[in-house]
């Protein structure tokens, strides 16, 4: 079984999440991928967030007609931040279906990937999709990670992808652009904008009927 993993803060999901969901269990024939609210994120500590019941709750209704994305609450079942490190170490030690894993990560996120908790050793236990954007130009891992450990890595042409030490690869991938932000979603609300085609129906529904987004903390 192959397996996507896409974490966020999904403060809302919206229809840009769905459709690069979509598209990366094509290229790579995935199985399936699992939506995973964050609970903590430590990269944007201090800054508000939307409760984890309303999050959790958006991501069911967003994928409930696909059968090919599900939920996890994972994060929000541990104590404390949300490390991705530990978030992909869960669903190798807990499900043995699993033969291959793919983290799923948009390219500002994977640019700062250095400060990320055990961000080497989270690179060595799974395959990593990099979702890149249009007039974004891939010069090479050594942009991003330091010289010698960029070196560890080989460009394999067959599969358009840079193979690590221990056999894992880091993929970039250009999907549809859909210029659609959560944050931007928040302000349309709150001043009272529409948000049709931004959200799917049950998620807008959502918003509206427990009003959220409509007053700035």
């Amino acid at each position: 079984m192959k397996w996507g993993l896409l974490g966020g803060t999904f403060d809302p999901i919206h229809l840009g999440h769905l459709r690069c969901s979509e598209e990366i269990l094509e290229l790579f024939d995935l199985d399936r991928i699992i939506l995973i609210p964050a609970s903590q994120q430590p990269l944007k500590a201090g800054k508000e967030v939307t409760p984890f019941v309303h999050r959790k709750e958006m991501v069911r209704l967003a994928i409930e007609e696909n059968g090919s994305l599900f939920l996890s609450e994972t994060e929000n079942e541990r104590e404390g931040k949300s490390y991705s490190v530990d978030t992909v170490s869960y669903f190798i030690n807990n499900y043995n279906e699993i033969t291959d894993l793919y983290f799923i990560v948009g390219q500002d996120a994977f640019q700062e990937i250095q400060l990320w908790k055990d961000w080497k050793r989270l690179l060595s236990l799974c395959n990593f999709v990099v979702m890149t954007r249009p007039g974004y130009e891939i010069k090479g891992l050594a942009d991003i990670f330091p010289p010698d450990f960029a070196a560890e890595f080989r460009y394999n042409m067959s599969v358009d992808g840079y193979e690590g030490p221990t056999g894992y690869f880091v993929f970039f991938r250009r999907l549809t652009f859909l210029d659609i932000s959560s944050t931007d979603i928040r302000e349309r609300v709150h001043r009272g904008a529409s948000i049709r085609y931004l959200v799917p129906d049950a998620v807008g529904n959502y918003i509206k009927k427990t009003s959220l987004y409509r007053q700035k903390s």
